[in-house]
């Protein structure tokens, strides 16, 4: 153990001699509290803080940081404690040691629940010092590099997932290559084995097959360079398994197809001498069109600097060649922990480049569940990224398949709310649209906009993803809240009681399982509280004489099946006395939210209707002679009243659904469209349901305001000599 010690105090002396004394107190602390402790390996368990202190130091953090792993374990495994790591070794390590060991204190389980709670645990104790996740993923390493000593197939599995999913893509997120690729293929091997196998022995019948071509290659290149006066380390290395079969399943091509198993890096003094560099690569080699890319002039969003390139090179073969300074390869393999020395802090890095942890917080203070937490830190991390430019020339990096939305919330929360339309490159397009690289985007906004819920389906950042369903899950309260609030004044008017104030429903809180007379709304507004219910909490009795009546009358109804004086069926009458015209009124209320209009009748303002109550889901409103309504016949406590008011305006438009035979000749189309558009409506839909040789039938879905706007557009189509017919679907 002593010789662990010196060794591990002179890495760390080598380049922080301040730190030694610091490193042997932890040591001697940590040895001593793990005492005879075993690992499931049978090893000492002491000697894996050891371990992950060394992978640090090879990093060249900083005293504390090296600290922190010699004891991350010792609260959690020990009997010391956190007041004892503090009096020993100051509240900076202490606070450290606290972060690394709330994340370990619960072994991620099987169940999504936990793994989440893990999760916002993780970005909580980062957010506050990034080495805690410096230590963590040290800490992963080398687990991963002694799994074997776990017996238990499936834990090797679902650990080797975990880090798979989790651990490796953070560790790109902050640019450490080298431990990314570690993680993956480690894991790699435990996920399927066979496949990274078979990766090893194509790659070592290759170097059969080829010789030294990768030494003769970096040969080739370094004389290349200094013919053209050009000092640079020229380094060839072959890709993991993991990354060549990555490719090779996502690009859909086999081992003999790729170009870029071995990656050829030029390592040069400055950023001036990259470009010279590349002039030079370009002028002797040919390059293959489409696959240049320069991340020194914009930089991933991790900090990785570099230009890549791929040529024609030595011998004819295709390699890619990476170019950078040594600058830019030592932040390309330690990412933020090249900038978390003894002399430098990380507040000094360029804040852009971990913006991301920020956004992940925000996303973190509104998510609803750890569930919805983890979906979305997984959408705004683990995708490809594209990189787009604000008309001021900011530049923005977003997940591939982002949108204008996307782009929009990037900037920022406001801006993304009340996005309206968007501009990609100077044209109009609609909010659906994949921006691609190099795309210029201008949001247009409206003060009066609000979040659109058909949002959810087109964005893919987290941050769009959660803003969007904050939004909803505020408005939908807010709708529920007003709805409900109707709903409970109603019953109470139903069995003679006037109106009741906020008050006094505050008795029935503890019959009806309620925190709040708004929560008392909100489940009624849903439908998983009657109104009736809330009546019988507060005035016990009333609500039972009035569900007694009512059963009187459905019992009269059902009596009676044949048409009455006016010509109507018993269910369109019990449709009449339930969509009167004194109904809950529903002007306000977004479509969406707590109120959804039937697709089976496409209800307008002008028409008679009635709403349909489901637990959860609100109210679905119908025309009162919607077929769908007889399935509801023998539910009658679901039936609630509503009305239209007579300045409803319920969003942008109404959707009808119209049925127009045409004549088969030419313009026919056009003159339907034409008439529809004359008429200010506005066609969000269209099928041709038959056809034949003189005329064909379609089925017309048109945006209009109410239902004497659809009657004007009626009476329009069947005047024109080229519309045999017109008539409203309800179907």
């Amino acid at each position: 153990m002593a010789n662990l010690q010196q060794e591990l105090v002179e890495r760390v002396r080598s380049y922080d001699p301040g730190a030694e004394a610091l490193v042997r107190r932890a040591y001697q602390f940590s040895m001593k509290a793990h005492g005879s402790q075993l690992r499931k390996s049978g090893d000492p368990y002491f000697a894996h803080p050891v371990e992950v202190a060394g992978i640090l130091a090879d990093m060249k953090l900083d005293g504390a940081s090296i600290a922190t792993a010699l004891l991350h374990d010792v609260v959690e495994d020990t009997l010391a404690t956190l007041d004892d790591v503090e009096r020993d070794f100051g509240a900076e390590v202490a606070k450290l040691v606290d972060g690394v060991t709330k994340l370990s204190q619960l072994e991620m389980p099987e169940g999504a629940k936990p793994q989440a709670e893990n999760w916002r645990k993780l970005f909580l104790a980062m957010s506050n010092d990034i080495r805690v996740l410096l230590v963590k993923l040290a800490d992963r390493l080398h687990n991963m590099q002694t799994l074997g000593s776990h017996k238990d197939p499936e834990k090797r599995r679902r650990i080797s997932q975990e880090t798979m999913d989790i651990y490796a893509p953070l560790a790109e997120r902050i640019g450490m290559q080298d431990l990314k690729e570690q993680l993956e293929d480690l894991a790699f091997a435990q996920l399927n084995a066979d496949a990274r196998e078979s990766v090893l022995a194509r790659l070592r019948y290759l170097r059969t097959r080829s010789g030294d071509l990768v030494g003769r290659i970096t040969s080739q290149l370094r004389h290349t360079l200094q013919t053209a006066g050009i000092e640079a380390d020229v380094q060839g290395r072959e890709k993991r398994p993991w990354s060549i079969f990555t490719k090779m399943e996502r690009d859909s091509v086999s081992f003999e197809q790729l170009s870029d198993i071995v990656a050829f890096r030029i390592i040069v003094n400055t950023r001036e001498e990259c470009y010279r560099t590349l002039g030079v690569v370009h002028g002797a080699f040919q390059m293959v069109p489409s696959r240049f890319k320069d991340y020194i002039s914009t930089p991933k969003a991790n900090g990785y600097r570099s230009i890549h390139t791929t040529v024609i090179g030595p011998e004819k073969h295709r390699i890619e060649v990476q170019i950078r300074s040594a600058e830019m390869h030592r932040e390309a393999d330690l990412g933020v922990a090249a900038h978390w020395t003894y002399k430098q802090r990380v507040e000094n890095v360029d804040g852009t480049q971990y913006r991301w942890v920020r956004e992940l917080l925000e996303i973190l203070d509104h998510a609803e569940s750890p569930e919805e937490f983890l979906e979305n830190t997984k959408l705004e991390m683990f995708q490809d990224q594209v990189f787009c430019f604000s008309p001021g020339g900011r530049l923005i990096a977003l997940p591939r398949g982002a949108t204008p939305v996307d782009f929009a919330y990037a900037v920022h929360t406001g801006i993304g709310d009340t996005t309206v339309g968007a501009k990609v490159n100077g044209r109009i397009v609609p909010l659906r649209t994949r921006l691609k690289n190099g795309d210029q985007v201008e949001i247009i906004r409206s003060e009066a906009q609000t979040p659109s819920p058909s949002w959810e389906s087109c964005v893919v950042t987290g941050r769009a993803r959660a803003a969007n369903r904050r939004f909803r899950a505020k408005q939908e309260r807010t709708e529920y809240t007003a709805l409900g609030k109707a709903l409970v004044a109603k019953a109470f008017s139903e069995v003679g009681h006037g109106e009741i104030k906020d008050s006094g429903l505050e008795a029935g809180l503890r019959a009806l399982r309620q925190k709040s007379v708004e929560d008392i709304y909100v489940a009624v507004g849903e439908g998983q509280l009657a109104a009736r219910a809330v009546v019988e909490a507060v005035l016990p009795g009333e609500a039972e004489r009035t569900k007694e009546a009512r059963r009187a009358e459905t019992t009269a109804a059902a009596s009676d099946p044949k048409p009455d004086a006016a010509g109507k069926p018993a269910r369109k009458r019990r449709a009449d006395a339930k969509g009167g015209d004194q109904g809950i009124p529903i002007r306000g209320l977004i479509p969406g939210m707590a109120v959804h209009f039937g697709a089976c009748c496409h209800p307008l303002p002008g028409d008679r209707i009635v709403g349909i109550q489901s637990a959860g889901k609100g109210i679905t409103i119908h025309t009162i002679d919607c077929e769908s309504l007889e399935s509801y016949a023998e539910s009658p406590e679901r039936w609630i009243d509503v009305a239209w008011e007579a300045d409803a305006k319920l969003g942008a438009g109404h959707t009808a659904r119209i049925k127009a035979v045409l004549s088969n000749a030419p313009g026919s189309l056009a003159t339907l469209a034409t008439v529809i558009a004359r008429n200010q409506g506005n066609i969000s839909n269209l099928m041709i349901t038959d056809r034949n040789p003189d005329f064909f039938e379609m089925r017309v879905d048109v945006e209009v305001a109410d239902l004497k706007h659809l009657t004007n557009i009626i009476a329009a189509l069947r005047i024109d000599p080229a519309i045999a017919s017109v008539e409203r679907l309800r179907g």
